[in-house]
């Protein structure tokens, strides 16, 4: 029940007080009432006629009525996608599901939004489910961490990973023993909450050109952190606002004169009692489109004076006298490596984004399996799950998130055990950048899709979806604009490619599993053998204009080839891995996830003459067949995810008929 009478004049609809009266707009169902009335003044017979009704439809038991028994052991598959630390993910989601502070509030006040999503965080530390030292001792558990965070609360996980990636991971490897010694307990506890000062206001991805000066005075001994203008200022920064008390500033650094690029300097921001420091300005960023429990925050900094000591100094330092000494040579490379914290911070965002994934899906696909409406006979006895619109939309989505989850795992694993001697690491570099991209556009399109395929009920802010929308949109858009993270995927990978060994003599066969990830390696290599040859024709001089301005879709195309393809080669390694019981639901899943990329990209296959037109015209049929192949497991798929109903949190995905017995305003506490 709708009770804001602007949403209804935005609408363009009357409000006649005293007239009840059933409206349908724009696909929502609305029963608009009284101005007057009130829970109240329902009577008891309208309560009767409404238990009634929910009696009358058990959504429990529709459900298991749309479930087959399961084909593979659930707890088996569980077990794969959780992939590591499945002991702590156990005891984690007991712990989410348990307490009641995890359960979402909607209709509250941006202050309280906030004091939330810290609190929740809070809890999460104090039962030390996340340690900045996980970085060391287990980094697969941070990432668990963040996954099963981002199925809770986005503005929370949002705060979490600032707080043990960006800013705990860097005084962690940037540091010394002096800032770990001062910060490291505190980080975990959240005593000491931090942020990271990078974005400046005209400098996002063009970080490296910033303004903001830490300029050594020999005099005192001191740093002098200054914003010269107003582009210069910190922008987006999360945890500024309200709680933090430090920020790993990024600076150009000057010593007597001379320019030593781009150094973190830890600066106090606030005090003890969260009073804002002298020559720091702090301005609160406001409301968002999403994720109002994070606090975003715009910093200035005038000529703010910090000790020497503060200058994060693993691998570059300056002596009492000024002297600079390091073991980077360049000033790029310094900047790359002050910036490395971003590389685990793309594989935290892409943990986050995957649970924000199974969240939607379970909820929308729950909700269609007990969801009844016209079926052959002409009643209200089919759920929309059976229904082909239904599982074409959403049964591709859910084949790319179990794909993107095993492609996830394995970068994982490449990040956290990769050679120290640094042999390994662009070509780590060029696969997070890929996953983090692959795993965000996935989100926004599951969520997207699950919203409209729900109806009116995904548009209701306690269904969860809009959250998924928001979450995406950040996901997207955080350490790194996914197209121009792919923009980077393109170059280092064009940098270190050499053909990939395909079978040209494969028979044509969309049954074929083979054939089609054949087919995704000829992809790859057809569109970065022809970006090599355009940017060669261009020469030197006009390769900034070929990559930049004409060829952008080749690039960005390119790119997504390695990505898609990378997913697909690691899939099919599960696989062979897998328990015996999982192998042929997941070859069946595979193959629709192949299908999917044929079918999202069959005009590139077709023109290009990777595939005939004849077999492209039976790319839809087979993918649709794909769909009902699965469907039947489909909530079996989603069991597998272990969400619990706690944390699921949405009536849909739960029993949204009992919800509705009772007034209970959008909320689900």
């Amino acid at each position: 029940m709708w009770r804001n009478r602007a949403a209804f004049r935005l609408l363009n609809i009357k409000l006649v007080p005293g007239a009840p009266q059933q409206l349908e707009n724009r696909g929502f169902k609305m029963m608009a009432s009284s101005a007057t009335a009130t829970a109240s003044n329902i009577d008891s017979n309208t309560r009767g006629q409404s238990t009634a009704a929910a009696k009358s439809l058990n959504v429990k038991e529709l459900r298991q009525a749309s479930t087959a028994p399961p084909s593979f052991n659930i707890a088996k598959m569980t077990e794969l996608l959780d992939h590591d630390n499945h002991e702590m993910r156990k005891q984690f989601r007991e712990f989410l599901s348990s307490d009641d502070i995890f359960i979402p509030r909607y209709n509250i006040s941006l202050a309280d939004e906030r004091e939330a999503a810290l609190q929740k965080l809070q809890r999460i530390c104090d039962a030390k489910f996340i340690s900045v030292l996980d970085f060391k001792n287990n980094p697969l558990r941070i990432f668990a961490a963040h996954e099963l965070s981002g199925i809770i609360d986005g503005a929370m996980a949002t705060k979490m990973t600032v707080q043990f990636n960006l800013f705990g991971g860097t005084v962690l490897k940037l540091g010394t023993k002096r800032h770990h010694d001062k910060l490291l307990a505190g980080i975990d506890t959240l005593e000491d909450i931090g942020c990271f000062g990078l974005t400046e206001l005209g400098y996002g991805n063009n970080a490296i050109e910033m303004e903001t000066t830490a300029t050594y005075d020999k005099s005192t001994q001191e740093f002098i952190i200054n914003t010269p203008t107003t582009l210069a200022q910190k922008y987006w920064i999360t945890n500024g606002a309200i709680h933090a008390k430090h920020i790993v500033v990024f600076a150009q650094l000057y010593v007597d004169g001379k320019h030593y690029g781009i150094h973190g300097v830890l600066v106090r921001i606030r005090d003890d009692n969260m009073k804002v420091m002298p020559g720091v300005r702090v301005e609160d960023m406001g409301y968002k489109i999403g994720l109002n429990g994070v606090d975003n925050a715009k910093l200035f900094f005038d000529n703010v004076r910090v000790p020497r000591e503060n200058l994060l100094n693993r691998y570059s330092d300056v002596a009492e006298d000024g002297s600079f000494t390091t073991s980077i040579e360049s000033n790029r490379k310094r900047f790359l490596t002050v910036a490395d914290q971003l590389l685990s911070g793309r594989i935290c965002i892409a943990s986050m984004s995957q649970g924000g994934s199974k969240t939607a899906l379970t909820i929308a696909l729950r909700y269609a399996a007990t969801r009844l409406t016209v079926g052959p006979k002409g009643q209200s006895d089919t759920p929309i799950l059976n229904y082909q619109l239904q599982q074409r939309a959403l049964l591709p989505l859910l084949a790319t998130t179990y794909a993107i989850n095993f492609g996830l795992d394995y970068v994982k694993d490449r990040w956290a055990f990769q050679n120290e001697d640094g042999s390994e690491h662009q070509e780590v570099v060029t696969m997070c950048c890929a996953i983090k991209t692959l795993a965000g556009w996935n989100l926004h399109d599951v969520a997207s899709t699950a919203r409209e395929r729900c109806g009116g009920q995904g548009f209701l802010a306690c269904n969860g979806l809009g959250i998924a929308i928001a979450s995406a949109h950040a996901s997207m858009t955080a350490e790194g604009d996914n197209c121009v993270l792919m923009q980077k995927v393109a170059q280092e990978r064009l940098m270190a490619f050499t053909t990939l060994p395909v079978d040209d003599g494969k028979k044509e066969d969309l049954s074929d599993v083979t054939y089609l990830h054949n087919l995704l390696k000829k992809r790859e290599n057809t569109m970065f053998m022809t970006l090599g040859m355009k940017l060669m024709a261009a020469g030197k001089d006009g390769r900034f204009d070929t990559w930049m301005y004409k060829e952008s879709d080749l690039v960005q195309g390119a790119a997504r080839a390695y990505g898609e393809r990378l997913v697909s080669e690691r899939f099919a390694e599960t696989i062979s891995a897998a328990d015996a019981s999982c192998q042929d639901i997941l070859q069946q899943i595979y193959h629709l996830y192949l299908l999917t990329v044929m079918e999202r990209n069959l005009g590139w296959f077709v023109t290009s003459g990777t595939m005939s037109v004849d077999t492209g015209a039976k790319v839809n049929a087979a993918a649709a067949d794909a769909c009902r192949v699965i469907a039947p497991q489909t909530l079996n798929l989603c069991e597998a995810f272990a969400i619990t109903d706690s944390m699921l949190s949405a009536p849909i995905a739960r029993d949204w008929v009992e919800y509705n017995v009772r007034d209970n305003q959008g909320e689900v506490i």
